[in-house]
């Protein structure tokens, strides 16, 4: 089963649009009606979904770490540095991460783009 997808709300929509064009699961943030929820509640949430989320927010990074830390569990992180990529290398990496894993694989984790 492939991996579903959750953007945070400051992710560019370019990369939900070229996601969804290469048949990804993504469900935005917006979409959901959750942008203004705090981090450890969209946390929460997203694991609900049972999907896993991408973000560019440190402090989001910081929380799912710290969730990490204390053993509370969470369906998964991606962390991409807004400086740290581009647009093309987070939709490729995204969505190898989608069609190449399964979402028990990514529990409890967080991951930094670009690979």
């Amino acid at each position: 089963m492939a991996v579903a997808l959750y953007m945070d709300v400051h992710v560019p929509f370019a990369i939900t649009e070229q996601l969804r064009r290469r048949g990804v699961d993504v469900l935005t943030a917006i979409e959901d009606g959750s942008a203004t929820l705090d981090d450890d509640v969209l946390l929460e949430r997203v694991s609900c979904l049972g999907r896993v989320i991408f973000t560019q927010d440190i402090r989001f990074r910081a929380l799912a770490e710290d969730w990490q830390r204390q053993g509370k569990p969470f369906a998964g992180l991606i962390f991409g540095h807004q400086l740290g990529g581009t647009i093309g290398q987070f939709v490729r990496d995204l969505e190898l991460i989608a069609q190449a894993s399964e979402p028990n694989e990514w529990l409890n984790t967080v991951e930094y783009l670009p690979f």
